[in-house]
């Protein structure tokens, strides 16, 4: 069996009716199982997971962008989150009997049929982008729709698909292909939005700290917290532990607690056990000790 994954973010978090229509239509395709929908009403965008055969998740990904396209304007869209389209972000991630060049390829063969279809600008990113600089979706989308009007006819900054102008209300989305990706926050127990953005300052790799980190300090208007927001881009190098503890060291410096911490959408198990081994310091575990690993073989 042939099993990609696919995580798109759309730029919606507060209209239950129009993230259901987007998420319909990616349920419409014959072969998509949708695992989970996952709203933030601060940021402002929901993160939406299905998996399928590799054709099978294309098609859904289009018809969710296209379904994007037509209900989500950007021109009134305000959120915590960054964003430079409706359909901000699409990449796929190869789970069973697929590669990364064969995720690197849908990438490309979706990027194109979107910029021709729907008339959408496409940036491809991570392991699809054409150019070192285009690896870092943050560096793809600095300025964000707002920004990007003018930014995205300049030299070096023109998309990989389509025109460089912006889509009028659903902006410019980016195509990429990845490994499996951790969206996980943790909350401050302060509104003191500049610390949560010093911590996170310390803690991405940009600003020197853990290596396949990216953070940002972002406000939870709903609940008057600052949250340190993080893609933990492979937790294979970085765990959840080591950030989770550091987070907490510099923020109880400040004088100040955690509220608690979230992930956004799905994971692989391995993180968790990763977190659990060393927190207690197990010094030789194997998987086989697992009493449901032996439950599913049989």
């Amino acid at each position: 069996m042939r099993v990609v994954e696919c995580v798109p973010n759309f730029s919606e978090g507060r209209r239950p009716e129009v993230i259901e229509a987007i998420v319909n239509a990616a349920k419409e395709v014959p072969g998509i199982t949708v695992l989970d929908v996952n709203p933030d009403h601060d940021h402002n965008r929901v993160v939406v997971t299905f998996i399928g055969e590799p054709e099978a998740v294309s098609e859904a990904a289009f018809r969710s962008c296209k379904k994007a396209s037509e209900l989500i304007d950007l021109n009134q869209h305000h959120g915590e989150h960054p964003r430079m389209g409706a359909t901000d972000v699409i990449p796929f991630v190869p789970l069973a009997g697929v590669t990364m060049e064969d995720c690197v390829q849908l990438a490309e063969a979706l990027g194109e049929r979107i910029a021709r279809e729907l008339d959408i600008p496409v940036y491809l990113y991570e392991q699809a982008a054409r150019v070192p600089e285009r690896r870092n979706l943050a560096d793809v989308r600095r300025g964000e729709f707002e920004g990007l009007r003018t930014a995205i006819k300049e030299e070096g900054k023109q998309p990989d698909f389509g025109r460089p102008e912006l889509h009028p209300t659903a902006g410019i989305t980016a195509v990429g292909a990845r490994p499996p990706l951790i969206a996980f926050n943790v909350n401050l127990d302060t509104d003191d939005l500049k610390l949560a953005r010093r911590i996170a300052r310390r803690i991405r790799e940009s600003g020197g700290g853990f290596k396949a980190v990216k953070a940002l300090g972002v406000m939870l208007g709903e609940r008057n917290l600052a949250q340190v927001s993080m893609n933990m881009v492979d937790y294979r190098v970085t765990g959840l532990l080591p950030v989770y503890e550091a987070i907490k060291e510099q923020a109880a410096a400040a004088g100040v607690g955690i509220v608690g911490s979230e992930i956004v959408g799905l994971l692989p198990l391995q993180a968790l056990l990763d977190v659990a081994l060393q927190a207690i310091k197990v010094e030789s575990f194997d998987t086989s000790q697992i009493i449901e690993t032996h439950l599913r073989s049989e």
